[in-house]
């Protein structure tokens, strides 16, 4: 079953669109057929803005959560982030990433993620949006 860790754009475009990628990923996560993980910082991140923009959706979140079976992962070495810093300009994002190690890395954030050449070029894993990590699975599935 494939891995994929979901950012807090990720999770916050869940909350909001309940026929987009984002919010498939957790569909199908809580059939059974992709597991799903986020770290600490990204649930602290994903309370944080929907307290500021949305509390009244902080249910909403821990409920998709829930039903989707998401998995937290231990906290990352102090070695990967600091490896993960050489590759993302912002600390809290090098967190994120050095948390993840999945077969794939789901986001929305353009300026820290999908559009830095460098970070995609050498993470061992793909980074895309909720909707090319849909295709990558239709593929995966498609050929095996």
């Amino acid at each position: 079953m494939p891995r994929l860790f979901l950012d807090s754009s990720v999770l916050f475009a869940a909350i909001f669109s309940v026929t987009g990628g984002a919010r498939e990923l957790l569909r199908l996560s809580g059939e059974g057929l992709l597991h799903l993980l986020v770290s600490q910082d990204v649930l602290a991140e994903s309370e944080a803005n929907l307290r500021a923009k949305a509390p009244n959706r902080l249910a909403d979140l821990v409920g998709a959560l829930a039903l989707a079976g998401v998995e937290i992962t231990d906290p990352p070495d102090i070695t990967t982030v600091q490896q993960c810093q050489k590759l993302v300009n912002y600390p809290n994002d090098a967190v994120v990433l050095a948390a993840a190690g999945v077969d794939y890395f789901v986001t929305l954030d353009r300026q820290h993620f999908l559009d830095n050449a460098a970070l995609r070029a050498a993470m061992p894993f793909p980074l895309g949006t909720p909707g090319d990590c849909l295709a990558w699975f239709r593929k995966m599935l498609s050929e095996s």
